[in-house]
Order: structure tokens, then C-alpha cells, then sequence
């Protein structure tokens, strides 16, 4: 979608919407800010609720969460991991967490979902991947036609309408990714007057993680990392796309051993206690062979999250303190 045409949709969203005109222009100022970064997981996520807060006249405070950078942590629903204590402990090990399915909403009761773009394929909802591919190499990554997508979920779809290969991303052609476990990554691949569009999505519950190992040795990233780069929190906030490369060697390498081996954390607890409120992060991207892009999210605190899924890694402290030490501008 071209810049003028986003603009111009949201902008109609916007005016359908009740509150005063203030509001409606910081909102409006705030949408194409974030379209000017270049940031469009973040703006589509958003769109879907923008259109729905208008229609019934109100901002949902979901959005404005978004729109001033903190992420929400609703995904298709409530996720609210587990420690072993309440699965079964034959199969956990101590300190694990336990990432239920997501719950579908009960439109009964009146629930409605965030949205992220999603997919359901065989009975597992996947969202947006944190891993990242530019179109022009998505055709060597796509493997095996899984099938075709329908559309029709939105925030009001109850369980009813997650059948197979049910999303809120329209009618698009789904594969396997070469390389990758399809029971965890797939990609919506078409072809539209010759331009490609692609984009992975990744199913990151209904799994239990005992180590980091748990969720990263399904991205293979051992022996396949082509090169580094990081970024500041003020730059990856203000869309600045200021990157610095970063050297392999034994810090990166002692780094994503330590991040194997990585305590997991649920994300709830430090969430509500105020991670994000501290601007003390970095961002590490991590190119790999086949061209696709991992991003990381350092804290401060030794911990690393990885797009969605609701869990923190607790990294072994030396590992971790040289490479958040050797990000320096």
C-alpha cells in the first residue's frame, strides 16, 4: 500500500470516530509518524482495531499503548503462561513454562480479540513472525502448498470461524519454508502483477519452554549466521533505522550458546511490573544463509524476548553483559 493511500484510509477510520478534534489530530499525527518509520508490522497491527474502534466511536486503549511504542501483549486472546507446578511435572522440568493454546473469544460473553495477522493451520493459530524475509528472496525459501487462506476472522469472530486455514489476512496461497519445521514457521506467498508478497508466520503456543533452546533451536540459527547488526532503543523508537554492525567471534558466539541454555521467564509478571517502561534495550539482527532476518530484543536486565511470544529468556550474565557491552556507538 502506497504511503498516501495508508494515510487517506486511516484518516477515513479516524473520522468516523466521536472524540474531540484534538484527539483525532494527535492520533492522525502519531499513524503517520509510525508509517514514516517504515515500521509496517506495527501499522498493520493497528489497523484492524483502528477500523473497529471507529465504528463504535471510541479509542481503545489498546491502540494508544501501540501508537506510543509498547507493544500490547494480547495476541488473538488472553495468553497467560504457566509454570510446571501446573502442568503435568513428568514432562516439565523444573522453572519451566507452559504457553497454553491461545483462547479463542466468546463472543457470548461479549469477548472481543486483539488482532494480530494470523493464521490457522491444523488447529494451531499462527502470528506474525518475528523473523523477517525480503520478497525478493521469499520464492527460494518456499517449499510445499499447504493451501489457500480465507478471510473473515476480525476482533468479533467467535471459535466458530477459526476452521483450518481461516485468517485476517485475506485470500493468499500458504506454504511450508525450506529449511524450517512447519510445525512452527509458514509463509503467505502471492504473486500480484508481477510484485511479490510475502511474509513468515510462526505458531509460538500451546508449547512448553524448559530453555531457550525450547524456542530458538526452531529458527536453526547454529553454524547459519551470516552477520550481525544492532540497534540503540532511541533509534529502533524513532524509526531512525540506525544500524551497526556488530563482529562475530566469541562474544556473539558465547552469547547464543548462553541463549540456548536461557532460563525462560513468563512475560505477565514483568510486563505489569514495567520492562517496557525503561528505555534500557537494544535490538539485535541476526542475518542468516537463506536471507531471513531474526530480531531480538535486549533488556538491560539480562533478559532477551523474541517477537510475540509470551516468555523472557534469562541469559547467563557474563555472556550476556559482554555483547550488550560491545554494543556501543
Amino acid at each position: 500500500m502506497k504511503e498516501d493511500q495508508f494515510r487517506t484510509l486511516y484518516k477515513k477510520a479516524v473520522d468516523s470516530m466521536k472524540p474531540g478534534e484534538e484527539m483525532k489530530k494527535e492520533l492522525i499525527d502519531k499513524l503517520e509518524q509510525q508509517q514514516e518509520r517504515k515500521r509496517p508490522r506495527k501499522t498493520v497491527y493497528i489497523a484492524a482495531s483502528i477500523v473497529l474502534a471507529a465504528g463504535i466511536g471510541l479509542a481503545a486503549p489498546n491502540i494508544w499503548k501501540q501508537l506510543n511504542g509498547q507493544s500490547t501483549q494480547g495476541q488473538v486472546a488472553q495468553v497467560t503462561p504457566g509454570t510446571s507446578e501446573t502442568g503435568n511435572p513428568g514432562t516439565n522440568a523444573p522453572g519451566s513454562i507452559v504457553i497454553p493454546k491461545l483462547e479463542l473469544p466468546d463472543t457470548k460473553s461479549g469477548g472481543m480479540a486483539d488482532m494480530l495477522a494470523l493464521v490457522v493451520y491444523k488447529d494451531n493459530i499462527y502470528t506474525q513472525s518475528a523473523t523477517r524475509i525480503n520478497a525478493a528472496d521469499a520464492a527460494a525459501l518456499r517449499g510445499d502448498k499447504l493451501g489457500r487462506t480465507t478471510g473473515g476472522i476480525d476482533e468479533w469472530s467467535g471459535k466458530d470461524k477459526y476452521i483450518e486455514l481461516a485468517s485476517n489476512i485475506g485470500e493468499t496461497d500458504i506454504y511450508s519454508v525450506k529449511g524450517y519445521d512447519s510445525d512452527f514457521l509458514i509463509m503467505s506467498y502471492s504473486e500480484i502483477n508481477g510484485e511479490v508478497f510475502a511474509e513468515l508466520y510462526e505458531h509460538t503456543n500451546g508449547i512448553t519452554v524448559n530453555s531457550g533452546a525450547d524456542l530458538f533451536g526452531k529458527l536453526n540459527l547454529e553454524g547459519r549466521i551470516t552477520s550481525a547488526q544492532w540497534e540503540s532503543f532511541d533509534s529502533w523508537n524513532n524509526g531512525q533505522q540506525q544500524y551497526s554492525p556488530l563482529a562475530g567471534g566469541e562474544t556473539l558466539n558465547g552469547f547464543l550458546s548462553a541463549l540456548q541454555a536461557a532460563k525462560p521467564l513468563a512475560a505477565e509478571p514483568l510486563i505489569e511490573q514495567g520492562i517496557y517502561d525503561s528505555e534500557d534495550r537494544k535490538v539485535l539482527y541476526l542475518q542468516l544463509e537463506d536471507n531471513a532476518r531474526v530480531e531480538l530484543t535486549l533488556f538491560g536486565q539480562g533478559l532477551v524476548r523474541y517477537g510475540q511470544a509470551p516468555v523472557f529468556f534469562e541469559v547467563e550474565s557474563g555472556a550476556f553483559q559482554q555483547l550488550w557491552d560491545s554494543m556501543k556507538l
